[in-house]
């Protein structure tokens, strides 16, 4: 199984969002929530190739986007092969 990581911050509906379609696909994934914590909002901007809205998510290491970008690899058939 791919490795999934989602940095979000607590207040963000998008974050949800993204955490419910892998919770429904079954895919564990590993949250950084940098809501209060500068020093992991700079490791997410740096990592997310200066994006700075969240969520910010990462399958095996590669920049996957935000929410509408990973629902949009849903509905293009292209998500499952990622996590594969």
């Amino acid at each position: 199984m791919a490795k999934v990581i989602v940095y979000s911050k607590d207040y963000c509906p998008y974050c949800v969002k993204a955490k419910n379609l892998f919770k429904k696909k079954g895919v564990e994934f590993q949250e950084i929530d940098i809501t209060h914590d500068a020093h992991l909002q700079e490791e997410m901007f740096a990592k997310a190739q200066g994006r700075r809205t969240v969520p910010q998510i990462f399958i095996n290491n590669q920049p996957v986007g935000g929410c509408d970008d990973l629902y949009a690899l849903e509905a293009a058939g292209k998500l499952d092969p990622l996590l594969a």
